[in-house]
């Protein structure tokens, strides 16, 4: 116990703990407050961390639970993760679509942009029964979050689908190991594999709007820098597997200008 100090102690809270006279509190908060406090805002400052220590039963009990990292250090790490998964993302603003590229479209739309159309498609696609919505939306904006690390692997690169499924999940793996491995890197993986495995109606529906985007983005191309891109088209005919994605995808090639 300090010189100068008193102890307190109240019949509702046990918590005994010390309060620095007036002569010992500039110098025994001075690393807490930013200047010199007053008796009473020293009063009320301690009492409320002692209840705040209260309120965590590792605080007082000891045992196993002292183990534990204190809130302060789970958030600092938590920040931690968020920003290093998000500073990996970047690459997906960064990394331009390759179909684009080999056609040699000028200033082509990256991954993100991509997937970004796809979420609004999901937000504004009317409700159909037996799909969740959101559950669509946060797909879109994952499905292809593994080209973040492997890039964007097409068909013209010569690489088979199991040894891209191999790439693609390994890059997803580290990527919710940076996140942290909880509840949401757990949520990430699961969509990601959900729509790998087009294992749900909501995967089918957002496998739908992959195709609608870039053809919709061909649509675009054509019309602002004069390419033919028909190959795109043809890739996508009688790939659709929902009345959702049928319908667009109608509606989007009717909009083609005919040939001369």
């Amino acid at each position: 116990m300090g010189i100068g100090s008193r102890v307190f102690a109240s019949k509702s809270n046990p918590l005994v703990f010390l309060l620095p006279s007036l002569a010992s509190t500039q110098l025994s908060f001075k690393s807490i407050l930013s200047r010199t406090p007053s008796p009473t805002t020293t009063t009320f400052r301690v009492q409320r961390m002692a209840s705040r220590a209260s309120a965590s039963p590792s605080s007082i009990t000891g045992g196993d639970d002292n183990n534990r990292p204190a809130p302060a250090a789970n958030a600092e790490a938590s920040a931690s993760s968020a920003i290093d998964f998000l500073s990996l993302c970047h690459r997906l603003k960064t990394t331009k679509r390759a179909g684009w590229v080999r056609r040699d479209v000028r200033d082509p739309e990256s991954i993100a942009d991509h997937m970004y159309r796809m979420g609004l498609m999901a937000l504004i696609a009317s409700d159909i029964p037996g799909v969740d919505r959101d559950k669509c939306i946060k797909m879109a904006i994952v499905h292809d979050i593994a080209e973040a690390i492997v890039g964007d692997i097409t068909p013209s690169d010569g690489i088979s689908k199991a040894e891209k499924s191999r790439r693609e999940q390994e890059a997803l793996d580290h990527m919710c190991k940076l996140l942290g491995g909880g509840a949401r890197a757990k949520e990430v993986g699961e969509l990601w594999m959900e729509y790998e495995e087009n294992s749900s109606p909501e995967a089918k529906i957002v496998k739908d709007f992959d195709k609608v985007e870039m053809i919709l983005q061909a649509l675009e191309y054509e019309n602002e820098q004069g390419k033919d891109l028909d190959e795109f088209f043809q890739s996508t005919a009688g790939k659709f597997q929902t009345e959702l994605g049928k319908s667009w995808a109608l509606e989007i090639v009717s909009r083609r200008r005919k040939p001369q």
